[in-house]
């Protein structure tokens, strides 16, 4: 790869030193059939959050809604730009169970077409894919492994994923099904399709808080987000603090990036959930009490900047 590395935001390509403090997996907008009635559609209530972001010390929201799920890349842009944030946006293709027959067969045999237009020319208006892209370019790409495993669609859409990589070098950043399949999808990406690990970010790591296996994929190179605050009073909540010690304790506390994932309407502080604000506000100070403030700093800033800028090939 040639040039500098950049952050390519939903208002153009910025330096990665601009983004600032970072909620790396997190989503204004997003509406999958698994979860009917909690769509985030409402442009008010996501700009609410961000709102309630920005008022936390909040600088950058990565959102990872990819093609299909109502990622409204526009709305993103006017949000960003009145709000004067970082907003970056996504491409790529989540897990199947997530989309109709009808929206798959559209764009499942030209995968890398879809993933590479919407990260060098634009996103389309709508999700469908060959519309004009007269909106801002994504600057990742989302896919997903599959539960324990790699299977057909996963392999599919990772194999299109680490393809489109090679024409753009954009970051990759991976949906783990409850934290699962993460050395697998390792193995795919970055032995199997020579992706780069910096250049990979694998998601819900505090899904399945197993501390050798956490290790394990910390010692490929790997980014690792663990991004669940929203949802409050899951399991495997109460491990977070020990997992992530055990990590940076390791020496992998520069690759752990953190985030919210607010999936469900609920989930928002306008409808009283924990919202994106809860990352700052409630997370980060519980965190520097165990970790220390320079490590968690990092996670919010550093490791975010180099985890989504790249040399753009395109």
């Amino acid at each position: 790869m040639t040039g500098e590395p950049k952050v390519r935001t939903v208002l153009g390509d910025i330096d990665p030193a601009e983004l600032g403090v970072t909620n790396s997996h997190d989503h204004l907008f997003f509406a999958s059939k698994l979860l009917p009635g909690q769509e985030l559609d409402d442009p008010t209530h996501a700009i609410h959050e961000l709102l309630s972001f920005q008022g936390a010390g909040g600088a950058a929201v990565v959102q990872w809604t990819p093609f299909g799920l109502g990622r409204q890349t526009h709305k993103l842009a006017w949000m960003a730009e009145e709000l004067g944030m970082h907003v970056v946006a996504a491409t790529g293709l989540h897990r199947a169970a997530h989309y109709s027959p009808t929206v798959l067969t559209k764009v499942i045999d030209d995968l890398v077409r879809v993933f590479v237009d919407d990260l060098v020319e634009g996103t389309p208006p709508t999700d469908r894919p060959y519309d004009p892209r007269t909106g801002p370019r994504a600057g990742l790409i989302k896919v997903a492994g599959g539960y324990h495993g790699v299977d057909s669609h996963a392999r599919l859409t990772l194999t299109a994923a680490a393809v489109a990589h090679d024409e753009t070098g954009a970051p990759i950043a991976v949906h783990l099904e409850l934290g699962t399949a993460g050395l697998e999808v390792v193995d795919l990406l970055c032995q199997k399709m020579s992706v780069p690990p910096e250049r990979v970010i694998l998601g819900h790591l505090n899904r399945n808080p197993d501390p050798m296996v956490q290790r394990e994929i910390a010692e490929t190179g790997v980014f690792l987000a663990f991004d669940g605050p929203s949802r409050a009073n899951h399991a495997t909540d109460p491990r977070l603090f020990d997992g992530l010690q055990a990590l940076v304790e390791a020496g992998h506390g520069g690759q752990i990036l953190l985030g919210g994932d607010t999936t469900t309407a609920a989930a928002r502080y306008v409808a009283e959930g924990p919202g994106m604000r809860y990352l700052l506000t409630t997370l980060a100070p519980r965190l520097t009490k165990q970790l220390g403030g320079d490590v968690v700093t990092a996670m919010l800033v550093a490791n975010p900047a180099r985890a989504f800028a790249t040399s753009w090939l395109k």
